[in-house]
């Protein structure tokens, strides 16, 4: 029905009879002269009906917007004065010789000048999507997985479909159910990543496996979690972490410099450790100039229980954050409101110190508990932050968890609201993450997942179980971040039967659950399977980083809310009892309390 797209149409098109479909975004009556601006994926381009034409002249005039039309006519230059700089068809528009009316449209239920509220958007995504703003990132998105996926040809990896219908895997959150119908009571998971079926491919050979796969976990959901999500998955066999580390950079570096024209150049390295102890998260924003001092030394003998409780606890933190020139900018109410904030975090208070003049020591600093220490406390706090004049310090002090979340909050917070972050774009790998992390109950969880490597694998199998320092046990884990956002993680795998069951083991997992839920792969593990590494990219988060977006709902076509419904669909819905019974499955709703 078209020869050409509305947005492609150029001055080398002058000339050209074309023909067009797309919708009526506007349409102007200009003195008996009417002007309609049509719309497609591609673009807008400005369409005239000639008053002359009378038929098709009366036609135009009974256009509206998001009228489906199809028209033909021939393609012109515009005068220099009528040229429309703001629009990439500006210099051209199309005379018109003939409309059809493909489809009439009622006044949308979406507004596309002003903002809708999310729950309008979704339950009208279909009309969402012809916004440009919406149609531009999902023709976005479409070009990376294309680079994506011709990199990774390119670079002899294999496209290898994995089951969509699985056993649940651990991967931390819970499983998407599936009931069978002709094997009663049980179920099948929906994957939260192709994490086990990966390995397989590389122990059945498969040497470089990538897939652009659909991930489910059903969580609780904000800005960057979706119960479906997407991942750019690769798994590598005889390649080390530093090699894994090295291609995917690659890939990451050319993608940016190939959609965004973004020279990301070469990514440091930093340890999770150092991370923690300087940003206190595991996916700093470099592009934050302000960093974490410990002062817990300096304050355990202090009678100020705030500071000196968690100074003397093993499992505390104190922290000293200096804000560069705050001190003017920030008033009570702001350092109130910033208290507020960091209790969100479980923070039970932000103690604060303003330098208003150095040199005059104690004098010099304003601060509600300068009175709870020393001016020898006070002057090494300064030398270790290296404050100056006019200089904030805040202070963290509390749970080690705590203080990270809570001050690595701030941090970012206050890089925003004070114009410190800079502009741009800082990429990082974080490494060396721990094995385990402690739960309450003192029982230890994988921190990534329970087929990720430890980071010296002889003095872990070497080492009895009693003696291992579960706490600070490494992983040969990786993280690779940008600007403060985690876009893809990775770590090698354990090939070792010997460490695998020993690392289920520790995680307090029996012979008998581990047989039952992982049997497939402890028994490839004994086939000679080969050292094997990996990495999977968030897709949707990538897209949303790099297209600005504030949300991965922003570049997805269909999401869910954050109630993990879809108004579009309304579902989930009720299935009807007939279903239920096939597959022997009961509905029991208990009321809310």
């Amino acid at each position: 029905m078209r020869s050409h797209y509305c947005g492609a149409l150029t001055a080398q098109h002058v000339g050209q009879q074309v023909s067009l479909c797309g919708w009526v975004n506007r349409r102007r009556d200009l003195g008996g002269l009417i002007f309609v601006d049509l719309r497609d994926r591609e673009g807008l381009v400005q369409v005239f009906f000639d008053p002359d034409l009378t038929e098709l002249f009366a036609q135009a005039g009974e256009l509206r917007a998001e009228f489906c039309v199809k028209i033909e006519g021939n393609v012109r230059a515009r005068p220099d004065s009528q040229v429309n700089a703001d629009m990439a068809t500006g210099a051209v528009e199309v005379y018109a010789s003939s409309l059809s009316i493909l489809n009439k449209s009622p006044a949308l239920p979406l507004d596309f000048n002003q903002n809708n509220s999310e729950e309008q958007r979704l339950k009208y995504r279909y009309l969402d999507l012809r916004r440009p703003l919406m149609s531009d990132r999902l023709k976005f998105r479409a070009k990376v997985t294309s680079f994506v996926r011709n990199f990774m040809d390119s670079h002899g990896f294999m496209d290898i479909e994995t089951p969509i219908l699985t056993k649940a895997t651990p991967e931390g959150a819970r499983d998407y159910l599936v009931p069978s119908r002709t094997h009663k009571g049980q179920f099948f998971a929906l994957p939260q990543s192709p994490q086990l079926f990966k390995q397989l491919l590389m122990m059945a050979g498969m040497d470089r496996y990538y897939q652009i796969v659909k991930c489910f976990r059903d969580e609780d959901l904000r800005a960057d979690r979706q119960p479906e999500f997407t991942q750019i998955d690769i798994e590598t066999s005889f390649m080390t972490a530093v090699e894994v580390r090295a291609v995917t950079e690659k890939m990451a570096r050319q993608l940016f410099n190939e959609m965004l024209q973004v020279d990301l150049g070469e990514f440091p390295q930093m340890t999770y450790n150092e991370a923690m102890r300087l940003y206190g998260s595991d996916k700093p924003d470099l592009r934050n100039p302000m960093s974490f001092v410990d002062i817990a030394d300096l304050v355990k003998d202090v009678e100020f229980k705030v500071f000196s409780g968690p100074a003397n606890d093993p499992k505390g933190r104190v922290v000293a954050l200096k804000v560069p020139g705050a001190a003017e900018k920030v008033s009570r109410k702001d350092i109130d409101g910033y208290t507020a904030f960091v209790g969100i975090y479980g923070a039970k208070g932000l103690a604060w110190l303003k330098v208003n003049d150095i040199n005059a020591g104690v004098e010099g600093i304003q601060s509600p508990v300068a009175k709870f220490l020393t001016p020898e406390i006070i002057a090494e706090v300064l030398t270790r932050t290296g404050a100056q004049n006019g200089d904030l310090i805040f202070f963290g002090a509390d749970r080690y968890k705590v203080v990270c979340e809570a001050m690595g909050a701030l941090r970012l917070k206050l890089g925003e609201e004070l114009g410190l972050t800079v502009p741009g774009w800082r990429p990082l790998w974080v490494i060396d993450f721990p094995m385990f992390e402690e739960n309450d109950d003192g029982s230890f969880s994988a921190v990534h997942h329970p087929f990720t490597s430890p980071l010296d694998t002889d003095a872990f199998l070497n080492t009895p179980m009693a003696e291992l320092d579960l706490g600070n046990l490494l992983s040969n884990a990786y993280d690779m971040v940008l600007n403060g956002t985690e876009l893809g993680g990775g770590s090698v795998r354990i090939h070792s039967s010997d460490v695998q069951a020993k690392v289920f083991q520790l995680l307090g997992i029996s012979d008998e659950e581990a047989a039952e839920k992982f049997g497939f792969l402890l028994e490839a593990l004994r086939y000679g399977a080969p050292p094997h590494a990996g990495l999977a990219f968030g897709l949707d988060r990538l897209v949303m980083l790099m297209t600005g977006a504030t949300s991965i709902r922003d570049v997805m076509a269909f999401p869910k809310t954050a109630t993990a419904a879809c108004p579009l669909t309304d579902a989930p819905g009720f299935a009807n009892p007939q279903q239920l019974a096939e597959l022997s499955v009961q509905v029991v709703i208990k009321e809310q309390k």
